[in-house]
């Protein structure tokens, strides 16, 4: 069975890492991207299943990438994750009026990445 695919991405190396690492460990490919620009790239090229996206970095926001992705019909499947230290309700309407499918404040736990993950794979 092909491994499905995951782009992680999170200006915060620390984070980028810990977040790879759990999901590579559960069999997945993981992608990295450290800023929205690099996201959309490698949206475009690998067409990940899912994405996990921090929604303050350099270049474009989260926020840029989602509304970039949901304008692509070619992309327009993509499962994406907002990730954010902001933990408030119109950080939250935002995302998901932008077309993010779901949300995570930081921190979390590598453990809660890898169940979103099989949750949205159903692995």
């Amino acid at each position: 069975m092909a491994k499905k695919s995951v782009l992680v991405v999170d200006d915060e190396p620390y984070i980028l890492k810990s977040m790879a690492f759990v999901l590579k460990r559960a069999h997945y490919e993981v992608l990295e991207a450290t800023n929205g620009e690099e996201a959309l790239e490698a949206l475009k090229e690998h067409r990940p299943a899912l994405v996990f996206l921090d929604v303050m970095m350099p270049k474009k926001s989260g926020y840029d990438v989602v509304q970039e992705v949901r304008s692509d019909p070619d992309l327009s499947g993509t499962f994406m994750v907002l990730l954010t230290a902001k933990g408030q309700d119109s950080d939250r309407e935002e995302g998901l009026s932008l077309g993010a499918d779901d949300f995570m404040t930081k921190p979390f736990s590598p453990s809660k990445i890898l169940e979103k993950a099989r949750e949205v794979l159903g692995e």
